[in-house]
């Protein structure tokens, strides 16, 4: 099994040039109502040719996820069992 958290360190790493991770990076929160966010910088990254990214499960209050790309920006938002998730959405959009 992928542990997305690993990716996502080697992910980062491989970003940090001695520059981007002045400018740019990676922030991971919580909600308040509760739940998660990541938000993850695409710029300078390969990733800027890919900027369209639009992602949504709602099951009910308790059992949501969004994902969307704005102004080269990855965001990620989903209830508090959902912050593997939402790297794995990331990982799998990046691949």
């Amino acid at each position: 099994m992928m542990n997305y958290i690993t990716w996502l360190q080697e992910w980062f790493q491989k970003h940090c040039d001695g520059a981007w991770e002045h400018m740019y990076g990676i922030e991971i929160g919580t909600l308040d109502n509760p739940g998660w966010y990541i938000k993850i910088d695409l710029n300078d990254t390969n990733m800027l040719d890919k900027q369209t990214f639009e992602y949504k499960e709602e099951l009910d209050d308790n059992d949501w996820i969004q994902c969307m790309v704005k102004e080269n920006i990855f965001y990620g938002y989903g209830d508090p069992q959902k912050l593997e998730r939402l790297i794995q959405i990331f990982k799998d959009w990046v691949q």
